[in-house]
């Protein structure tokens, strides 16, 4: 396992991460999320993802209970604000929610600290600068030790290190977007010019795209799989064109240079993220342990993507 350092932070992040958005809680309970972590951990990965928003708050407490079995200094825990409940002011990143929700997210976990802690999405009704006021107290007081966005904007990303910058204020670290073969403008164009200008650090999700890129969708959708069971994914990748024929049948093509490289569709889709070196960790989800010992042999994999098999792949995305 190779350890990264989050963009310019000091902070070193497996590159391989095991987040719980849509497993913890939802398919698995207490045992199974200890075993899953066991399994994690043996291989290296030390950085677990979580959100408030998952499970409704389930997924946070199952991972508190499980990682009672580590020593903290050996965990990177990340939890992201935005979706805290029902109420008024239980949405968003104004100072008040951000405030509550870390710690509510503290109690879940039964942490002192968290890592890592994101807005989840930009919010249109709390204006940025408040929102960097409030993530600059959240890590002043050590509540988190570094804060960053998810599917922010290249924009309101700049608009926030201007703030920071103009009122002596601790800056985002890092930003947490979807990437993947077919998700790329964000990282690879829009986000082109912070990585050096301010050192920006990615922790990416959605590696396989909802599962597209495991290549089971290629004769249709089975009834056991994440698509059947959580409709809402489903019309998110319809909705954005990626469940397309055109899709499918490059993922077909892909498979077989994962076949070829003795990799699997998934392997090689990881493998390909970790080729981008301003990717810091890729966020992996698994509903079992042995999930997570395929999704870690992307590590292998990565090493035989040459310049040659990169090109290859890029022609097939391009076709």
């Amino acid at each position: 396992m190779k350890y990264n350092n989050l963009g310019i932070a000091g902070i070193k992040v497996s590159e391989i991460s095991l987040g719980s958005w849509l497993t913890f809680g939802n398919q698995l309970d207490t045992e199974g999320v200890k075993k899953t972590m066991r399994v994690a951990y043996k291989h290296g990965i030390n950085f677990f993802d979580n959100a408030e928003a998952y499970a409704n708050g389930l997924s946070e407490s199952l991972m508190g209970m499980a990682i009672k079995e580590y020593r903290r200094e050996d965990l990177v825990i990340s939890t992201k604000i935005f979706w805290g409940g029902k109420g008024p002011n239980d949405l968003g990143v104004s100072r008040k929610h951000l405030l509550e929700g870390i710690w509510n997210s503290l109690k879940r976990l039964q942490l002192d600290y968290v890592d890592l802690i994101f807005c989840h999405r930009p919010d249109p009704t709390t204006p940025i600068e408040e929102t960097v006021f409030a993530m600059d107290y959240i890590i002043r007081n050590g509540l988190a030790l570094y804060w960053g966005t998810s599917e922010w904007s290249a924009e309101q990303l700049e608009k926030a290190y201007i703030i920071a910058d103009k009122r002596n204020l601790i800056a985002p670290t890092m930003e947490q977007p979807q990437y993947n073969m077919f998700m790329r403008k964000k990282v690879e164009k829009e986000f082109a010019p912070l990585y050096e200008k301010y050192g920006l650090g990615l922790t990416t999700y959605s590696p396989l795209a909802s599962g597209l890129l495991t290549g089971k969708y290629n004769e249709g959708i089975p009834e056991d799989s994440r698509l059947a069971k959580f409709e809402g994914l489903r019309e998110d990748l319809e909705k954005g064109g990626l469940l397309s024929q055109e899709n499918i049948e490059k993922v077909k093509r892909l498979t077989k240079i994962a076949n070829d490289l003795g990799a699997t569709m998934a392997q090689l889709a990881i493998a390909w993220i970790l080729k981008n070196p301003h990717v810091s960790a890729v966020i992996t989800g698994a509903s079992k342990p042995e999930q997570v010992e395929e999704n870690v042999k992307a590590i292998e994999i990565k090493e035989k993507l040459t310049d040659d098999v990169m090109q290859e792949i890029e022609n097939i995305l391009n076709s």
